[in-house]
């Protein structure tokens, strides 16, 4: 059976696509070949794998797909800093890591270990011994370790009572783990994107707190290096806001994409489980030149 098509404008209508979702090639709870088999459970037929700071997970969730007659673009979303802020960027790669990307993704990777060190050494002196250990037992591989992972090991441990709680107390912005790695510039990881023939998308732009002027601003900037998308939708949001961003993605010309951010099962987000798109003349990031093909119909 052909896979059916994407549409080429936003509707209103449910999607069949997701293109923000993560492994346990970086915090997700699923190897890749799982998160594509519950994409393709959940009826999705199209998909990007977008694993934080690396694209070790592709190979095997390309092989996945075909098996389980999914498409997938694959990606990454590096972490990157605007003004002081935490921003990341994804990375939708049709042709894979190539360019100024790989060495792009082994200095994230390096930033990430320093960053865990520093990490590791601040939550030994709130209680969590042999931090660095626990977490990288809760990663259950030889990734880089994220905050998710000491998160677990707080609760592994007894000395707070859920993830949620972790990041409250020892791990979210200002606390005690909250260590600030040296990422690239915003306009440096665009450059990789670019360079390596994707597209970079703005991830979850709602998400940071921002006042409007401020998130246009941002915008702005990300434009201006070269951004070419922003998650329209992202997981689930407010309907005004959503069409308020879609508003500032026109006035850009900027492309929208959707994404549910998935990390693990049980959770409120689930591979395809966003809100809706409503009705907009903002162009979906699939219907962009660089994505050709991928909201054209293909043999299953």
């Amino acid at each position: 059976m052909p896979m059916p098509a994407l549409p080429v404008r936003f509707e209103g209508e449910p999607l069949t696509i997701d293109l923000h979702m993560h492994s346990t090639a970086s915090d997700g709870a699923l190897p890749p070949a799982e998160v594509v088999a519950l994409c393709r459970a959940r009826g999705l037929t199209h998909m990007a794998l977008t694993d934080h700071d690396t694209m070790d997970g592709i190979a095997q969730a390309q092989a996945a797909a075909s098996r389980e007659g999914i498409r997938l673009i694959p990606g990454t979303e590096l972490s990157t800093q605007w003004r002081g802020i935490n921003i990341h960027v994804v990375g939708l790669l049709p042709d894979g890591p190539q360019g100024d990307l790989v060495a792009g993704l082994a200095a994230q990777a390096q930033a990430r270990e320093r960053r865990s060190l520093k990490i590791a050494e601040r939550l030994e002196k709130v209680g969590l011994t042999d931090a660095l250990a626990r977490a990288r037992e809760q990663a259950g591989s030889p990734r880089p370790l994220g905050r998710p992972d000491f998160a677990r090991a707080l609760v592994a441990a007894g000395l707070v009572p859920d993830i949620g709680a972790a990041f409250k107390k020892h791990l979210g912005n200002g606390k005690a783990g909250d260590i600030k790695a040296h990422w690239p510039f915003l306009s440096t990881a665009v450059a990789w994107i670019l360079d390596a023939g994707g597209v970079a998308v703005l991830a979850h732009p709602l998400r940071h707190g921002l006042t409007r002027r401020k998130r246009g601003l941002l915008l702005d900037d990300f434009a201006a290096a070269g951004g070419q998308a922003a998650e329209l939708v992202s997981g689930f949001q407010n309907a005004d806001l959503t069409r308020d961003l879609a508003r500032q993605l026109q006035e850009r010309d900027l492309y929208g994409s959707v994404g549910s951010d998935f990390h693990f099962p049980g959770g409120h987000l689930a591979p395809g489980s966003m809100s809706p798109v409503p009705r907009t003349a903002t162009p979906p990031v699939w219907t962009h030149p660089r994505l050709a093909g991928l909201a054209a119909p293909a043999a299953a």
